[in-house]
This record gives structure tokens, sequence and C-alpha cells, in this order.
């Protein structure tokens, strides 16, 4: 798979989730058990749920397509922390590319308690079981929505989300975001945001971040990804 970093833009995202027997977790049991006790040693809100990974992702005429299985979360740590060490496997997830309406981004920090803690990137997660459809489907959309609640407070009435699909692809990892643009500025929504956290019982941001141009990015906490993203937006920014 391509390694080198590839960002386009597609009109349709379509994602089901198919059967597959993922070899890796099961000949590195006791890696995964080892790594999973010290990734969640202090941080008790931390659960082995099933998450979806993908096997494949393609590109047709203005269309993404993403074919995904399910899988332990403590096999797909264990995966990442042992360095993607399965070259056919890789992490795609939705992620709403949240600004103000005066055109600046807001990235989330993560909290201590969660698996990326301190990392600053915008709302996302790995998709899950909840985000499977009846007829096999995965429904991205909602995922990124249901991130940006989860982890933001912030409600669909407060944003626009874009139709259009910004797919940022660097194998193992597909980031397939939307812009998400607030009806406040950037300032505004980082201050409903950080009221929003101090309200929750165990938030999983710690705090936020303005990111107005590419003096802003941060080449120690953000991951690749979204620093091509950010180099991307801001060159091609009028």
């Amino acid at each position: 798979m391509k390694r080198e970093i590839e960002i386009r833009r597609v009109s349709r995202v379509e994602a089901c989730c198919l059967p597959f027997d993922w070899q890796w977790p099961q000949q590195n049991r006791a890696f995964v058990e080892e790594n999973w006790k010290r990734r969640t040693a202090g941080k008790p809100q931390m659960f082995n749920g099933r998450v979806l990974l993908l096997q494949d992702v393609s590109f047709g005429q203005d269309l993404c397509r993403n074919t995904y299985f399910e899988v332990d979360y403590a096999d797909f740590v264990a995966w990442i922390d042992k360095g993607y060490p399965d070259p056919a496997i890789a992490n795609g997830f939705a992620m709403g590319a949240l600004r103000g309406s005066d055109g600046a981004y807001i990235c989330g920090v993560m909290g201590n308690g969660t698996t990326n803690a301190g990392r600053v990137y915008f709302p996302a997660g790995t998709p899950d079981l909840s985000d499977l459809r009846p007829d096999g489907a995965v429904d991205l959309a909602t995922s990124l929505t249901r991130e940006l609640a989860e982890e933001t407070g912030l409600q669909e009435s407060d944003y626009h989300v874009d139709d259009e699909w910004i797919i940022v692809h660097r194998w193992p990892t597909i980031a397939l975001l939307r812009m998400v643009t607030l009806l406040m500025t950037a300032e505004e929504g980082a201050a409903k945001i950080r009221a929003n956290i101090a309200r929750q019982h165990e938030p999983e941001l710690q705090g936020v971040r303005i990111i107005r141009g590419s003096g802003d990015i941060d080449s120690e906490r953000m991951p690749l990804f979204l620093q091509s993203f950010f180099d991307w937006v801001f060159e091609h920014r009028t």
C-alpha cells in the first residue's frame, strides 16, 4: 500500500463490514494481553470493546470505498504499539474538521485517561459496532457527528457539515474528513467546548487549540496525517 501522503476530495464514501480472519493478534496473543495491561494501568475508563479496522480502501470516480472488519480494541492498540506490523491492515476513521465562522480551526487535546493522552487533533474515533447497520454498511457520517458530540459537547444545531469528503491517505492511516463549520467564531466555539468539558464527569479532552495558520501546527503532538491536512488547507486557502 502507498506510504506517502495523498489527499483527495470525493463526493461519496461507501463503507461496509465483512468477515475477516485477522491472524496477527492470534499469533501475538501474549504481547496483546501484556500490552493491554500496561495501557490500561491507571485508566479505568478504557475498555476492550469491538472496533472496525480497514482491510481495503479503493477509489472510483468521485468515490471512496472502504471495507472493514471487526476486531477487539486491545488487538488494535497492540498492533499500533508494535509499529503496525501487519501492512495489510489500516485504521480508517471519519473526522470532523472543526472550524469557526471566521475560518480558524479548533482541535482537541486528548485527556490523560485516553489511549492518546496529550495528542492534538480533531474529535474522532475508530468506527465501532454502533456505526454498523443491519445491511453491513458502516455509517461514517454518523460516526463523525457522534464523536464530535461525545468529545466536545457540541450539538448538530451548532454547526454545518459539508457534503464533500476530504480523504487523507497514508497507509496505515486513512482519515476521512468533512468540514464542520460552527455558527460562531473559533474563539467562541473554543470557549463553549471548554465549558462543556468542565461539566463532563470523565471528559475525553483536557483542552482545545485554535489553529489559524501553518505557524500553529504542532509537529510534536499532532499526528502526521493532520499536519499534512493543515499544510494542504493553508496552501490552498484563498
